[in-house]
């Protein structure tokens, strides 16, 4: 093999290895800190590692990934159910907002929400305000930012969002106009249409995880017999 060859895939392997590295420091960053940014927590993790080169700085799927194997690896015996407990109040919420046609995205939708993971909706009104006074009437005080989502590559805008708290959980409802309920907007992730779930998708996917967990306690009832 010629010098030059070996020293390109030497410098090949060398930044696959740091983009890794990075990810996987984002990943505990994310989890053990609350980090909610990608950009922020990858930024974060090249400074801590002294990582300086720009190719070596993963995807945002990258880091997913690598937080997905960190909360298996180091948070099995407490996720899952900080995963359950904000999918049951996703539930609660979305039938209490029903009239807005909320729909769960995010961590909680993802499965990779956690104690710092607000429960993320998209709620629908041509009305930015009628979300605001629907809470006000019903004695739920809320705070209100504005959050940049891009309805495409090229076209982006900003929209209300308000943040309240109930049962201890934080929430999180972004404003948007009903006609954006035929097209998500772009995921900050993978560049695709943001994932987006109804209530009753949700419900369903409650009742298939009871499913799951009883088809295993019989298994495991079974086994140890």
């Amino acid at each position: 093999m010629a010098r030059g060859e070996h020293h390109r895939i030497h410098a090949h392997d060398r930044v696959q290895r740091n983009r890794l590295r990075v990810a996987q420091e984002a990943a505990r960053l994310m989890s053990e800190h609350g980090i909610r940014d990608f950009h922020h927590a990858k930024r974060k993790a090249a400074e801590r590692l002294g990582v300086l080169d720009e190719q070596a700085l993963p995807r945002n799927h990258e880091i997913e990934q690598a937080l997905r194997e960190h909360q298996r690896l180091f948070q099995a015996d407490s996720q899952p159910q900080l995963l359950r407990t904000r999918r049951e109040a996703a539930v609660e919420a979305m039938r209490f907002l029903q009239r807005f046609e909320p729909r769960l995205v995010g961590a909680v939708l993802e499965g990779t929400a956690d104690s710092h993971s607000a429960v993320c909706l998209h709620v629908f009104s041509d009305d930015p305000e009628a979300v605001g006074i629907y809470l006000r009437e019903h004695g739920v005080p809320y705070e209100t930012q504005t959050r940049r989502l891009r309805a495409s590559r090229e076209e982006q805008a900003e929209y209300p969002v308000l943040l309240f708290a109930a049962d201890n959980l934080p929430f999180d409802l972004t404003v948007l106009p009903h006609d954006a309920l035929r097209q998500a907007p772009i995921d900050r992730i993978d560049e695709k249409p943001m994932r987006r779930a109804s209530l009753a998708s949700v419900e369903i996917m409650l009742a298939e995880e009871d499913s799951e967990q009883d088809d295993f306690e019989r298994k495991l009832s079974a086994a140890l017999r």
